[in-house]
């Protein structure tokens, strides 16, 4: 399964469609200038193995230039859009990257680089920008003949680096020909073939968003990309376009429920088949409020960019197991105490996967061997247990635990009970160093409305909570902010607010 087979058989089947210009790519369009950004990338030097770095938001030229990057057997590093110059300089060279590309569009960002990263070959698209050549005008020289290869190519993604230094995964190399598992499974588990209208409403730099949507050109079907996320505009791409499946996180869930009900009732949604959601825990009344909205369509997966197992459920398996994250199709689930032995079912440990696809953190050999435990098990550090079906549930994330007077407390559970309150857009929660505890539990509320940011709320807040976790789980702080500093894709940096938090006050 590849887009060339697609591009032979429908050339004017359409394969990506921008949500809001319309903007659209055919499947013929697709294979020409991924031979000719194949060719280029030979022509400047890059050779199987090596590494082209993305720059790029949610672009109409993203899919030309990750396609060109497989046909060439390059690693393409997708960087998030929202870097700083000095995060976007240590990625590209972290991962030995020998080109940049990016767009005229994106920023300021990419001018503060041209001058750290001028040993490379600095390309745009969108036309020329300074210090950096066009692009796609250098690719229309190109033959659109194929390239050899040894392998095909595949992404290089970093993870978001909440604590210390971002670290690129990097799976092992693939072979020509290779069945490509995640088309395998879309088929399978999702009823995915080539008459498959996908919406994706996140950024391709995160690895959801792009090895979806690449395993749904494997398929043939149409990628709807949204340009950056908008509730509203979601629905709206969803009846426009006629779209059967898509993938979210869920942040996109909770700012789709805080919609008014006119505009929830407004579009007609009856051909979307199937909602997959991952990336992160979603809480149990937003996933019921979701069922009860677009019935049992929705399915959830619990993964890793790292790859080194899955877990998946579906609507109905979710019902009965209600807040579970599935059983595992990749790898063997196994949870395990802080000493990396088994421990017995309903126990709550570190979750590890036994026996799933293998990866390494790129020039890191010290973090790699620290995700596996004494067995060779790998984890994604996230804390949980395990029913008597096989199905587990998430507890929280290990970095993310609280340790408040000898008492483990997990903030998931707190920030779910919250976002329950209608006056809550979003939440973090956190510890701070409190000299009588160890650490005290913090909140940071985004409220819906931020003219109802007052003292009352907070106090509304607080007693709302007290009806729904333990005394020791109770915020002893709750602050508000108009926005927390979360990525699209629905990572939160936790670690910015623990460390704005944490400072001691200034005195008055």
């Amino acid at each position: 399964m590849h887009p060339r087979n697609h591009a032979l058989q429908s050339p004017n089947r359409p394969a990506v469609i921008m949500a809001g210009s319309g903007e659209t790519t055919t499947y013929g369009e697709l294979e020409v200038r991924a031979r000719q950004g194949a060719q280029l990338f030979r022509q400047l030097g890059l050779r199987s193995g090596d590494v082209v770095a993305v720059f790029m938001e949610n672009h109409p030229r993203y899919f030309e230039v990750v396609w060109a990057a497989e046909q060439a057997g390059l690693y393409f590093c997708c960087l998030s859009s929202r870097l700083t110059a000095d995060e976007a300089g240590y990625i590209v060279r972290d991962s030995g990257a020998k080109a940049l590309i990016t767009s005229t569009t994106l920023g300021d960002i990419p001018d503060a680089l041209k001058d750290r990263l001028a040993h490379l070959h600095l390309l745009s698209v969108g036309g020329a920008r300074p210090g950096y050549e066009d692009f796609e005008a250098l690719r229309a020289s190109m033959p659109a003949e194929p390239v050899e290869s040894d392998r095909p190519g595949q992404d290089l993604l970093y993870s978001s680096g909440t604590t210390g230094r971002p670290k690129g995964v990097k799976p092992k190399p693939l072979e020509h020909g290779a069945p490509p598992p995640q088309a395998e499974r879309m088929t399978t588990l999702y009823g995915m073939d080539a008459q498959s209208v996908f919406l994706c409403p996140a950024p391709l730099y995160h690895a959801a968003p792009l090895r979806w949507c690449m395993a749904v050109h494997r398929l043939g079907g149409v990628v709807v990309l949204m340009e950056h996320f908008d509730a509203e505009g979601a629905l709206a791409a969803i009846e426009h376009y006629r779209v059967t499946h898509s993938q979210w996180v869920p942040t996109h869930f909770v700012r789709l429920l805080k919609l008014p009900p006119e505009i929830r009732d407004k579009y007609d949604l009856t051909t979307h088949a199937a909602a997959i959601h991952g990336a992160a825990p979603c809480a149990i009344h937003t996933k019921e409020a979701m069922m009860a909205w677009w019935g049992p369509i929705i399915h959830e997966y619990y993964g890793g960019t790292e790859g080194a197992g899955l877990c998946v459920i579906d609507p109905g398996e979710w019902l009965s197991h209600t807040g579970s994250v599935g059983r595992a199709i990749v790898g063997k689930l196994r949870i395990c105490d802080p000493a990396g032995d088994p421990l017995p079912v309903g126990a709550e440990g570190h979750v590890y996967f036994e026996g799933g696809p293998s990866f390494e953190y790129h020039n890191d050999p010290a973090k790699t061997a620290e995700s596996a435990n004494k067995h060779g098990w790998r984890t994604l550090g996230d804390i949980g247990r395990i029913d008597a079906d096989g199905y587990l549930y998430l507890t929280d994330r290990k970095g993310f635990m609280i340790i408040s007077g000898g008492v483990n407390v997990y903030p998931q559970e707190i920030e779910n009970a919250l976002l329950a309150h209608p006056a809550v857009l979003d939440v973090a929660v956190f510890g701070v160093p409190d000299e009588e505890m160890g650490q005290r539990v913090v909140a940071v509320v985004q409220p819906t409305n931020w003219n109802a940011a007052t003292p009352e709320l907070a106090g509304d807040l607080n007693r709302f909570i007290r009806q729904k976790v333990s005394g020791v789980k109770v915020p002893r702080e709750i602050h508000f902010r108009r926005d927390l500093p979360r990525e699209p894709t629905g990572k939160l940096f936790k670690r910015l607010l623990v460390d704005e938090y944490s400072r001691p006050k200034a005195p008055a």
